[in-house]
């Protein structure tokens, strides 16, 4: 296990509170095992070298509790903005686990991006920590379909099991839902992939599926996927490069046709997708003086 030195691990949030609510953002690891072939956090704009190697910081929890104490707001924390914060390692190591413990102790709210369901261990911890405060899950869904979650993200669980934790998070009572992203041209850009992944979403009870119908190709993450396309889909490589040339962003062909499928059948399954209206539903509002003598 290699170790990182670190001075600060909650940084201020710089979006202004417009991605999902969070005040916040934290990870407790570096680069993550999981394999997706897509992944945005690869792109050099990151900085992390050797992205499938999981690196720890050293004194995290430590540092974090003293920054935890200083911050005024006890605004949202953001789990795994970068780096699942359920890899498999956290199994042992319990990093996650203590963060919310202290996330708990000092009474801030969490949002948790995640593909895996070991979340499910902390779900106490969860229960609480929305009793005082604000909690969402995004659970990372791309395909309702099992083969091709194997192949383009080899090292998670299925898409099936990932339904059933949603659906255990939303029974216990939380703000959970999917988070849609990317959408891949040519590969999960389908009408039965859409309407698939709305009908499982609704099973769940999911509160919202957020999604952009698109993805990033950006230098590092690019060529990453353009590898593994090689192997996997031999030739696609080619319609990308046709299609999308060097841009960063790349929507699929049909963004206009499935954007508003999508909508529609969202509206219908009472599903959100709005990001204004996601915020509004979980965020609490916590005045300062009401902080004080909770906490």
């Amino acid at each position: 296990m290699e170790t990182i030195k670190t001075r600060t691990i909650m940084t201020k949030s710089d979006q202004g509170n417009r991605w999902f609510g969070i005040d916040y953002h934290m990870n407790l690891y570096k680069g993550c095992p999981m394999g997706c072939i897509y992944c945005d956090s690869r792109c050099e704009a990151y900085h992390i070298d050797n992205f499938d190697q999981v690196k720890i910081k050293e004194n995290a929890l430590e540092i974090l509790e003293e920054e935890l104490k200083s911050k005024k707001y006890k605004g949202v924390v953001s789990f795994g903005t970068l780096s699942d914060p359920y890899n498999p390692l956290e199994e042992k190591l319990e990093l996650t686990r203590e963060a919310l413990e202290l996330i708990l102790k000092y009474g801030f709210g969490v949002s948790i991006d995640t593909k895996s369901d070991l979340i499910l261990r902390d779900l106490d911890l969860l229960e609480e920590i929305e009793k005082k405060n604000s909690v969402i899950v995004k659970i990372s869904i791309t395909t309702y379909d099992d083969e091709l979650a194997r192949k383009i993200e080899p090292r998670v669980i299925s898409s099936t099991r990932r339904f059933e934790v949603l659906k255990e998070l939303t029974d216990h009572g939380l703000y959970a839902g999917v988070l849609m992203t990317p959408v891949l041209p040519f590969l999960t850009d389908t009408e039965e992939n859409i309407l698939n992944m709305i009908s499982k979403s609704s099973w769940a009870n999911a509160r919202f599926i957020y999604t952009k119908m698109g993805m990033t190709l950006r230098t590092n993450q690019r060529e990453y996927y353009y590898n593994a396309l090689d192997i996997l889909y031999p030739g696609l490589k080619e319609d990308y490069i046709a299609v999308y040339g060097n841009r960063n962003i790349c929507n699929t062909l049909q963004y206009r046709h499935l954007m508003e499928l999508f909508l529609k059948r969202c509206s219908e399954a009472h599903i959100l997708t709005d990001m204004d209206m996601i915020i509004r539903a979980y965020k609490k509002e916590i005045p300062q003086n009401e902080q004080m003598s909770l906490f």
